[in-house]
């Protein structure tokens, strides 16, 4: 088994944790080493069509090499996770906040709700 693969099969999905007007969030995450990894999870997570045809799929990890992240057009949400993750002093591991739009802007509100979605999982762990 490669890496890759060992890191996408420890992927924990929590599922929907919470809606806001419509729109609903779920968190993932996993153990992670490299690029090559966080890939891997992010390219496991998405075989499953839901996650695949959601609006955003934003995420953070904290690598040996230094601190990765991708707001999948949600901008500034994966700062967010990276910071709650620094704050938790979180190595080694990516984090995904998927959102599935739901017809009304949430503004401001949005990064609450990626804070929190990282804060269950984060309880969960």
């Amino acid at each position: 088994m490669t890496a890759e693969t060992a890191a996408a099969a420890a992927l924990t999905k929590l599922g929907v944790v919470l809606t806001d007007r419509g729109s609903k969030y779920a968190v993932s995450g996993a153990p992670v080493k490299s690029r090559a990894e966080v890939d891997a999870v992010l390219a496991a997570l998405k075989e499953e069509r839901a996650y695949a045809k959601a609006t955003h799929n934003t995420w953070a990890a904290v690598l040996p090499t230094g601190a990765l992240k991708a707001d999948d057009g949600e901008s500034g949400a994966a700062m967010v996770i990276l910071r709650m993750m620094e704050r938790e002093e979180i190595q080694d591991h990516v984090i995904i906040v998927t959102r599935w739009y739901g017809g009304k802007k949430l503004g401001g509100d949005r990064f609450r709700r990626v804070g929190d979605a990282v804060r269950a999982y984060l309880e969960a762990r």
